[in-house]
């Protein structure tokens, strides 16, 4: 997909529902440094009872990255999602976003409410202000990515994470370009819209890893306070990355809470 600025984006659809029914669409949004391919152990189950829609964001996975002279701007990533949408052919969708998606996914029920049925937050503040995201940044230019997250990947995934996912996790996430990375973290520090999460309407679901703190565990309950009838949902676990680490229970709140609002 070219975008209006003229960036070309990847995108993936994958619906196996059965083939006489009209399955609604979801649209899932990754976290920074991550790509469409980080939902693999959510597709089994959602493909077959939803199309699922999985977008690159710009500068991650298969799709392009803005020169360093084009602006940058979590609008720009709000507004990939509703061309995309508008693309194929989607009036509205469930929206579900993991940490940075999440920020994107909460600006778009923001500015365009009328493209979300529901919105899901996964590891999602209102954006990456009040974190300790900035001192990244010079870790990552004097050791490297890879070293980087493999130095921090306490803050991503607890004990009980596969070995196997979490050296996978490194190599996937640390292939990402260091610079890119770096111009979009650091933007989406500039952003705290807390004060405006009220204006959301749709149904919300919050699923919190309930001791983290990239993400600042104690933000949740003010979201849930914000936006009227939201549910909150905490995993006891101190790791960020719940929508890689408990794949299977992050689903299991998904679909039910899905099944609330058909």
């Amino acid at each position: 997909m070219k975008t209006k600025d003229g960036l070309e984006l990847e995108y993936y659809i994958d619906d196996f529902a059965r083939p006489w029914t009209k399955p609604e669409t979801i649209v899932l949004l990754h976290a920074a440094m991550g790509s469409s391919i980080r939902w693999f152990s959510w597709m089994p189950r959602l493909s077959a009872e939803y199309r699922v829609v999985r977008l690159d964001l710009r500068g991650h996975g298969a799709s392009a990255a803005p020169a360093v002279t084009d602006d940058f701007s979590l609008n720009h990533l709000v507004s990939d999602v509703a061309e995309l949408m508008q693309r194929i052919g989607c009036p509205k969708a469930h929206i579900v976003g993991n940490s940075a998606g999440g920020y994107v996914a909460q600006q778009l029920a923001l500015q365009h409410p009328s493209l979300v049925k529901t919105l899901s937050l996964f590891g999602a503040t209102p954006g990456l202000k009040n974190s300790h995201a900035t001192t990244w940044i010079p870790k990552i230019k004097e050791i490297g990515l890879k070293k980087f997250l493999a130095d921090t990947i306490y803050e991503r995934f607890d004990e009980t994470a596969d070995p196997q996912l979490v050296a996978w996790f490194i190599e996937q996430a640390g292939s990402n370009d260091p610079a890119f990375i770096a111009r979009f973290v650091l933007h989406m520090c500039t952003h705290d819209f807390m004060e405006e999460l009220a204006a959301i309407k749709c149904p919300t679901l919050i699923v919190a890893a309930g001791r983290e703190s990239i993400g600042h565990a104690n933000a949740y309950e003010e979201m849930q306070k914000r936006i009227k009838g939201s549910e909150l949902v905490r995993v006891d676990t101190a790791a960020h990355n719940i929508c890689d680490g408990y794949p299977d229970l992050c689903v299991d709140h998904l679909m039910k809470f899905l099944a609330k609002h058909p």
